[in-house]
């Protein structure tokens, strides 16, 4: 029996809108120092999705090096601030307000896909992984910053439940189907705006599908 006092679940996107509704952008301007390591593996003039893309730092920072960026959050509050700091940056991208329990990737549509700090539910994790693999054109890239469940001896970022951290054992196993060319488990210094800010337990994986 439904108890008629307990809350619905609050969907994602509102929870993001809340807390990307202020002038500052949380994560900073500047993109994930990863993803500025493994930009070069992504093709020229590729057409890439950007996962959980939030305020856009990755994706414009993607369409400064002519890449053609879509960039997919359940935050309309945070996309619009996406497409400003594309506006200032002189670039342009494409935003999609969308949940990814339900957002349709494609077959064969992506010549890189963008995974940075997009943490969701195990469950959900797996199919999103499933759907990456799919999604990708042949040659087609994945490039994915995490942290692991160590990131909890640090708390300098990330989500607070363990389900959501993930691993190169369960990456190894999601991305089935995808060459990995590039996979570490590691600590390293992570600076970017108030929210991630620290010594941090991260698992980095570059993969492309044959």
């Amino acid at each position: 029996m439904t108890d008629p006092t307990a809350k619905a679940p609050q969907p994602v996107g509102s929870m993001w809108d809340r807390r990307y509704d202020e002038q500052q952008y949380l994560y900073g301007e500047a993109p994930n120092d990863f993803l500025r390591e493994a930009a070069h593996y992504l093709p020229q003039h590729a057409e890439v999705l950007c996962l959980a893309e939030g305020e856009g730092r990755n994706a414009v920072f993607l369409a400064q090096r002519e890449l053609h960026v879509t960039a997919v959050d359940a935050s309309a509050v945070g996309l619009r601030k996406a497409e400003r700091l594309a506006e200032a940056q002189g670039v342009a991208i494409h935003t999609v307000v969308a949940d990814l329990a339900a957002y349709d990737l494609g077959l064969a549509r992506w010549d890189g896909i963008v995974s940075i700090w997009c943490h969701v539910p195990s469950v959900l994790r797996t199919r999103l992984h499933r759907a990456v693999v799919a999604a990708l054109k042949p040659g087609g890239m994945f490039v994915l910053e995490a942290y692991t469940p160590q990131q909890l001896r640090f708390g300098t970022g990330g989500p607070p439940d363990v389900d959501m951290f993930m691993t190169l054992d369960a990456l190894r196993v999601e991305l089935a189907g995808l060459e990995l060319i590039l996979q570490r488990d590691c600590e390293r210094e992570v600076h970017e705006g108030k929210l991630h800010n620290g010594m941090s337990a991260v698992v980095q994986v570059v993969a492309r599908k044959p």
